[in-house]
């Protein structure tokens, strides 16, 4: 899938803002804080690198960030399987919305 920068800008930032209204809704347990915690950090890194991507000084800059972004894109999807797996969440169709 080919998409245009504002595009995929737009996605970004809808994920970080679903993971945090997602957040809302999980259990209170050590485990599940601890890794709403990370995710919260890892969805808006992915959104925030991205824009800090687009206004890379050379291509090198741009292509380092943009593997940024994707490392933070896989650990989200990790945890989101964990939190999934470990039934850390009320609402499992929202959990597997974000997930896909």
């Amino acid at each position: 899938m080919n998409l245009k920068p504002n595009i995929l800008e737009d996605r970004l930032i809808q994920f970080s803002v679903d993971v945090i209204l997602i957040s809302k809704k999980m259990d209170a347990c050590f485990a599940s804080e601890h890794l709403v915690k990370q995710l919260i950090r890892s969805a808006t890194s992915a959104a925030l690198n991205y824009g800090e991507a687009r206004s890379g000084e050379s291509s090198s800059d741009f292509l380092h960030k943009m593997k940024i972004c994707l490392k933070e894109l896989r650990e989200s999807l990790v945890n989101l399987k964990i939190q999934k797996g470990a039934s850390l969440m009320n609402d499992e169709m929202i959990l597997s919305k974000l997930i896909q």
